[in-house]
């Protein structure tokens, strides 16, 4: 068997020609749950490599200088796509250019849901969006000066790396903004991989992916990817199964993610404490969600561990609610096959201990 490298990322099939199983193959993975599904899948050949390691979120993420080299040498990348990831777009299209990109956004057989948006899952106001704004163009110029600062140091490189930020500078600027802008307000719920159903869409897309890749090893591929399906055909049975006693009751979490989560398995959020995760409420809003609290009689108020905990605190104070901790990443749980397990599991556990009634 020839001895393959991978390395691990998320992003859609496209029609690029397969790459030859002689050579070695750099597999790139974006998020910790799509690194634990192509982990998975590639069980018996080798091991990939990560992106957003830690409790690092796509949210705010910016690519770091050094991670430049293994992009542009990456023959394979997973990313979800552009609304969850928005730092990898310029990268994957000037460093990655020759890389074959699955997003897995566009798999087949998705479950997506129509962002909530009205009352308390609404925008921040007009003062936090012109913060917004900015800090985007913060990022973008950082992501730019990442870039231009990898290709200066890698003049030795056999790429024409002046070509590539000729090339940059000569994108369609008006073009891109118009696309950032439609990611930014898209019409589903990006944080697909929270709905184990929609994971096995995901699995399929990174089985086909591979197999084209590296023929030779399709047939642990395909095994790999069958096995995974019914696991995730189990697990599905397995949270409904648990959070069956506490379906109805209402509960507020900190950033929109769990859509999918809720969907599948019955749950019921009656708002959000901030639709984007970098920006923070103001204190209108606050008493706004503190009210509805009230109002609802909501059983629990989620943090994350990637973002401010003490709001959630102000949030609760004056009111009844309980407070629990979700985690949508997997920032606390070991990267590797079993972490996507885990993950939801976990996820079930907290929904179901923050939600149960005092014994």
């Amino acid at each position: 068997m020839h001895r393959i490298k991978f390395i691990c990322l998320a992003s859609s099939l496209m029609t690029t020609p397969a790459i030859a199983a002689s050579e070695d193959i750099n597999v790139l993975a974006s998020i910790k749950p799509v690194h634990s599904l192509v982990a998975a899948v590639m069980d018996g050949v080798g091991e990939p490599n990560l992106i957003i390691e830690g409790a690092g979120s796509p949210h705010t993420y910016a690519l770091k200088p050094s991670q430049a080299q293994t992009l542009e040498e990456a023959n394979l990348v997973f990313w979800i796509g552009h609304q969850m990831e928005a730092f990898l777009e310029k990268p994957l299209e000037v460093i990655a250019s020759n890389a074959r990109t699955v997003e897995l956004a566009d798999s087949q057989d998705l479950v997506k849901l129509e962002l909530r948006e009205g009352g308390a899952f609404d925008a921040h106001d007009h003062g936090d969006d012109e913060e917004h704004e900015e800090a985007n163009d913060e990022h973008d110029h950082d992501d730019h000066d990442h870039e231009k600062a990898k290709m200066d140091h890698d003049d030795h490189d056999d790429h024409d790396h002046e070509e590539h930020a000729e090339a940059h500078e000569d994108h369609d600027h008006e073009k891109h903004t118009e696309a950032h802008d439609d990611h930014d307000h898209g019409a589903f719920n990006p944080h697909l991989w929270l709905d184990p159903v929609n994971a096995k869409a995901f699995v399929h897309e990174i089985e086909e992916a591979l197999v084209a890749a590296d023929p030779a090893n399709a047939g642990t591929y395909q095994a790999n990817a069958e096995a995974l399906t019914a696991k995730l055909d189990e697990l599905v049975v397995e949270v409904s199964t648990e959070l069956e006693p506490v379906k109805g009751r209402g509960f507020v979490i900190f950033h929109d993610a769990y859509q999918n989560f809720e969907e599948r398995f019955g749950l019921t959020a009656i708002g959000s404490i901030t639709v984007s995760p970098e920006v923070m409420p103001g204190a209108e809003r606050i008493s706004e969600l503190q009210s509805k609290i009230k109002e609802l009689n909501a059983t629990c108020v989620f943090s994350e561990p990637q973002f401010e905990p003490k709001l959630v605190g102000t949030v609760t104070e004056g009111t009844q609610a309980k407070t629990g901790v979700l985690d949508p990443l997997g920032a606390s749980i070991d990267s590797g096959p079993e972490l996507y397990f885990t993950l939801i599991r976990n996820m079930s556990t907290a929904f179901k201990t923050c939600l149960s009634e005092p014994s």
